[in-house]
């Protein structure tokens, strides 16, 4: 599948609240945070049928490997972390104008974000000493489908900036101006933007991260595809996040960790809200000193001037209504190397440049599909955090997230489905999957929770 909604699908989006306009530097200062966002629903009627998984203790371990790296700017260390403002504003003011390019244009958003449309050779990427002076790449050899897909409606407004029809000059790419407040929510300035470095543990008790994965593993992969269920998941502190995403992981699970990641994420303490935001992330170095988030380093080139990476996405589903859900595609082009990132129906977002990495500059040994959320434990109980829609898998179509048409690149540069999906859940009286197979949705799986309930303490 390669749009947001399928089948039978009837829409009647009417937008109350996308005033989206141009503004002036002097305007931006005047901007305010919280706007109301509506939207009307779609209905899909899938009929699912499921079933269960076996899970090998070796590879439950080797999934956890990648997980106790501790994936988002988090939580349990980081609550009395604070900024000396008279020495570390002069370096956050220098940090600003260093990821904050030069526009030609500016968007307002009904959210609140200012989208700076930013000349594509100018954008953060081309800072990297091995891109300077370069200009993006234009076209990629997309992978062929070897499947039925049935398509559908392509939704190119899904994000909140776009839905006036506002969008950035030819020549140019939208980028989500990064802000003060948004590096004071960080531990420090430095890991502004990117992920914590833990060490590797094999428990899964301590670290306080807990995930619904669906993976495979056991070949050479050059890409994946996914239609992800986007929803609004209750986050109950600033530390802790939620989200749902694909990752392409290579190399051991030690300190030569090779990971490209794309979902959606409700994450507070980057974002300063709690919209579900499309969302990027690499890695080369298991998190340490290499990556970030979205275009917030040198890294990620951006090819797209509709996309607004970090930007929130609307509309989201609703529990017994309408099911949204976005189509994404990670593959390594055959001609150059790059990993490439596709939205939709062939809409190309932009490509992670192949010398970024050391183990992905060939093929990625693992594909994992699924949500991810940090408790906290505050109080000593477990968070009431939400992963997907909140609810737990068994609920089904409607009421439960999922994940549909998953599928993987092969040698060729084909996509082929999924041979051996596994699901794993690591704390399954808080957050639970169920996987599936059937002639619409191909390899898909439902998952999530509530979080704290009787259950799970």
């Amino acid at each position: 599948m390669d749009n947001w909604c399928f089948v039978h699908l009837y829409t009647t989006r009417q937008c109350q609240c996308c005033c989206t306009t141009t503004t002036t530097q002097e305007e931006d200062q005047e901007l305010q945070q919280e706007e109301t966002r509506t939207y009307n629903s779609t209905k899909i009627h899938v009929m699912a049928s499921r079933y269960s998984k076996n899970i090998s203790p070796i590879i439950y371990i080797f999934v956890f490997f990648l997980f106790s790296v501790c994936p988002v700017l988090s939580s349990l260390e980081q609550f009395n972390q604070t900024f000396n403002p008279s020495d570390d504003m002069k370096i956050i003011k220098s940090h600003l104008m260093k990821i904050n390019k030069p526009s030609i244009k500016t968007i307002k958003s009904p959210d609140g974000d200012l989208i700076d449309c930013v000349l594509s050779h100018q954008q953060p990427a081309f800072d990297h000493p091995q891109l300077k002076g370069q200009k993006p790449l234009e076209l990629a050899e997309r992978p062929r489908s070897s499947g039925h897909n049935i398509n559908s409606m392509e939704f190119e407004n899904f994000q909140l900036w776009s839905m006036s029809g506002e969008t950035c000059p030819e020549g140019t790419i939208p980028v989500r101006r990064t802000k003060e407040q948004d590096i004071l929510r960080a531990s420090s300035i430095r890991r502004f933007g990117r992920k914590i470095k833990r060490p590797v543990r094999r428990d899964t008790t301590s670290n306080g991260h807990e995930h619904a994965v669906g993976y495979v593993t056991g070949d050479q992969y050059y890409g994946a595809k996914a239609s992800i269920n986007v929803w609004a998941p209750k986050v109950t502190n600033q530390y802790e996040f939620s989200l749902s995403q694909m990752w392409v992981i290579s190399g051991s699970f030690g300190d030569d960790l090779n990971t490209i990641e794309a979902g959606w994420q409700v994450s507070p303490e980057l974002y300063g809200d709690n919209y579900p935001r499309f969302f990027t992330y690499w890695t080369s170095d298991a998190y340490q000193a290499t990556g970030c988030y979205n275009l917030l380093c040198s890294g990620f080139v951006q090819t797209n001037n509709r996309i607004a990476i970090g930007a929130a996405i609307s509309p989201t589903s609703s529990y017994n209504g309408g099911q949204y859900d976005i189509s994404i595609m990670i593959w390594k082009d055959p001609k150059h190397g790059h990993w490439w990132l596709e939205f939709g129906s062939g809409v190309l977002v932009g490509y992670w440049p192949s010398f970024l990495f050391t183990h992905l500059r060939g093929s990625a040994s693992m594909i994992q599909f699924g949500g991810e959320i940090v408790n906290s434990r505050g109080n000593g109980f477990h968070t009431s955090t939400q992963m997907g829609s909140g609810h737990f898998a068994g609920e089904g179509f409607g009421k439960a997230s999922y994940f549909r048409n998953l599928q993987v690149v092969d040698w060729d540069n084909s996509l082929i489905p999924l041979s051996n999906l596994k699901v794993l859940a690591d704390h399954p009286n808080c957050y639970d999957i169920q996987g599936g197979i059937n002639r619409v949705w191909g390899n898909y799986f439902y998952y999530g929770g509530p979080g704290r309930n009787q259950r799970c303490s």
